[in-house]
C-alpha cells in the first residue's frame, strides 16, 4: 500500500490535447475500482507495479528466464529487444511537479494545464489533493478525469483545487452498468447530481460510445445530460486496450 506522499503512476503524456482545454500534461494514476469490458487502459486497473511483455518484440534470447517474478526490474534491464516494460512507477509530489511545470509556458499560452486521469486517480486521494493544491498555488489549471465511483467526500476535499471535472457517464441502466463494469452506478450518478448542484460550470460529461455495449443507451444518456445542461463529449471506441491487456503478465 502506497503512503499518501507517493503515488503509483503508469504513464505521463505531455503535449496532450485530448483531456481538457489547451495543451495539457496528463498523468495516469494506477488503480481502478471498475472493470469495464472495453477498458482502454487495462494496465491502469491494478494498483500494483506490473510487467508488460510484448511478444512480437521478443527475439527468444532467454536472458529474462534468469529472473523470477520478484525481479521484474532486472528482467526488463537485460532484455535487448525492449520486449519487456515495467508498468507503474512511484512518484512523490515534488518530482511530479518538476515534470509538469517544465511545460507551464505552454499551458499559459494555450489555456491548458494538467489532467489527472487513470485508472481512477481519486483512489489515491491524499496524494491527489496535495498535488492539485500545489498546482493551484503555482497557477496551473487542473482537471480531474474520473468515473466518480468514490465517496463524495473525496470530491469535496479537492473541489477548491480542481478547475474541471471530466466525468465519465458510461451507462444509465443500473443492471447493465454492473454487467459491463463490475459495479452498479448508484454512487456514480449520486455524485454527479451533487456536483451539478454545487459546480455545474466545472463539469464536462464524457461518454464512451461502445456500439456493442452501451450503444442502445446513447440517446437516453444524451437526453439525461441535455436536461441538466451539462457540456458533453462523446468518445469514440478504439481497440488499443486489447493488445495492452494481452501483454500484462501479472
Amino acid at each position: 500500500m502506497l503512503m499518501s506522499d507517493k503515488a503509483m503512476i503508469f504513464d505521463i503524456q505531455r503535449n496532450s490535447f485530448a483531456d481538457g482545454p489547451g495543451i495539457r500534461t496528463t498523468i495516469f494514476f494506477k488503480g481502478c475500482n471498475l472493470n469495464c469490458s472495453w477498458c482502454h487502459n487495462p494496465e491502469g486497473i491494478s494498483m500494483e507495479k506490473q510487467m508488460m511483455f510484448f511478444k512480437y518484440k521478443c527475439i527468444g534470447c532467454g536472458r529474462c528466464s534468469e529472473f523470477n517474478d520478484n525481479d521484474i526490474d532486472k528482467s526488463v534491464d537485460v532484455c535487448p529487444a525492449g520486449a519487456r516494460k515495467i508498468c507503474g512507477t512511484e512518484y512523490d509530489v515534488q518530482t511530479l511537479l518538476n515534470i509538469v511545470t517544465a511545460d507551464k509556458s505552454f499551458y499559459d499560452n494555450s489555456g491548458g494545464g494538467i489532467t489527472c486521469s487513470g485508472g481512477e486517480c481519486m483512489l489515491q486521494i491524499d496524494f491527489l489533493k496535495t498535488f492539485l493544491r500545489r498546482c493551484t498555488e503555482m497557477e496551473i489549471n487542473t482537471a480531474v478525469d474520473t468515473a466518480g465511483n468514490v465517496p463524495f467526500k473525496y470530491f469535496e476535499s479537492i473541489l477548491e483545487y480542481t478547475n474541471l471535472f471530466l466525468y465519465d457517464i458510461k451507462v444509465l441502466d443500473e443492471k447493465l452498468h454492473k454487467k459491463l463494469t463490475g459495479d452498479d452506478n448508484k454512487l456514480i450518478l449520486s455524485n454527479f447530481e451533487k456536483l451539478i448542484a454545487i459546480c455545474p460550470e466545472k463539469l464536462i460529461a464524457r461518454v464512451p460510445v461502445i456500439p456493442c455495449a452501451n450503444g442502445d443507451e446513447i440517446d437516453s444518456i444524451t437526453m439525461y445530460l441535455n436536461e441538466r445542461g451539462i457540456n458533453t463529449e462523446f468518445l469514440p471506441y478504439h481497440e488499443f486496450g486489447k493488445s495492452k491487456a494481452a501483454s500484462l503478465l501479472k
